[in-house]
């Protein structure tokens, strides 16, 4: 797989492709201050990142569509340089508010389609305008889940020309089958976007997904903020690893560039999220080294099997992941 920074796509079951790298946008909202994401994003393409991953639910959609925008009309690139995921929030799983949902997306972004839309969580909270619905105890709305349904639905997105590409993200395995499975099926999943870095590197359902012809989209690849109202603390922060730390000197690279690496050699896409400058450079620098495979090796033998993304507070919806291996 050559990859460079000017090609650095891998191609998608469906015949379109995915850059292996991409900006992550996810950003707590009340702590961003407003036209940060749209900068970054700015930043990311003169830079040469073409792939952005969003969410109508991260509220910031506005500003990467600004800055996408701003970027084409500048001529710096074309849309069809970019390559953009927008994700459907677990309230409108219901079929008739799929549509809805992604046509929201595209408003915001003001964008004609998103290149893959994807499935965010597979658990669907009762439908509404409130993005997380609990009752007056503070007890979760959940509702009833039906993933195939849901499925159909984006099928018919990308029939309108809403979309190019489907996937689902945070799918077990055998969640993924239900889909694969599904009678009368018109598109497959092209991509699963789940946790992986060197401390959960997904052994089993990177398997699982390559026999299917699925890509494995890594967030959190870096780790994740230390946000202990939804990340698990017991991992130790994984850019301190010595063992990608002395790699790092070895090939004059930072840890948080071996681990990127280590993900891409794997034919796995990352997104790590920035909004630094500095940090959005450098996550793009993962072209001009390779890890050998001894190197290769040693980083797989970190993994210690434990997320850092847990999402415990959903872990009684019947449809929760995380239970299953894998």
């Amino acid at each position: 797989m050559d990859l460079s920074a000017a090609d650095h796509r891998i191609p998608l079951s469906d015949g379109n492709s995915i850059p292996v790298i991409g900006l992550g946008t996810y950003s707590d909202p009340r702590l961003t201050p407003k036209g940060l994401c749209a900068t970054s994003v700015k930043v990311a393409i003169d830079m040469g990142y073409q792939h952005i991953d969003g969410a109508y639910v991260y509220q910031n959609e506005h500003e990467v569509g600004e800055a996408i925008r701003e970027k084409i009309a500048e001529g710096k690139v074309r849309r069809e340089d970019i390559f953009y995921c927008g994700k459907l929030w677990c309230t409108a799983l219901d079929p008739e508010n799929v549509r809805p949902c992604l046509e929201r997306t595209l408003k915001v972004l003001q964008l004609d389609y998103v290149d893959l839309y994807i499935i965010e969580l597979p658990m669907a909270f009762q439908p509404g305008d409130t993005i997380y619905p609990r009752d007056e105890n503070g007890k979760w709305l959940y509702h009833k889940t039906n993933l195939c349904a849901t499925w159909e639905a984006l099928e018919a997105c990308k029939d309108a020309g809403l979309v190019k590409s489907l996937g689902v993200s945070n799918f077990n395995r055998r969640q993924l089958e239900l889909i694969l499975n599904k009678p009368g099926l018109k598109y497959k999943p092209v991509s699963n976007q789940v946790e992986c870095h060197p401390y959960f590197i997904q052994t089993k359902l990177l398997k699982f997904c390559q026999q299917h012809d699925i890509v494995i989209v890594a967030y959190s690849p870096l780790g994740t903020s230390r946000d202990p109202r939804w990340v698990n603390l017991s991992s130790p922060p994984l850019l301190k690893d010595p063992l990608l730390n002395s790699l790092g000197k070895k090939y004059n690279k930072t840890a948080a560039q071996v681990a990127l690496r280590f993900n891409v050699q794997r034919g796995v896409v990352v997104i790590p999220k920035s909004f630094n400058p500095e940090r959005i450079k450098d996550n793009f620098q993962i072209f001009d080294f390779s890890l050998t495979e001894e190197e290769m090796k040693s980083i797989e033998a970190l993994d210690k099997n434990v997320r850092f993304v847990e999402l415990l507070m959903w872990s009684d919806h019947p449809e929760y992941p995380f239970h299953d291996e894998y």
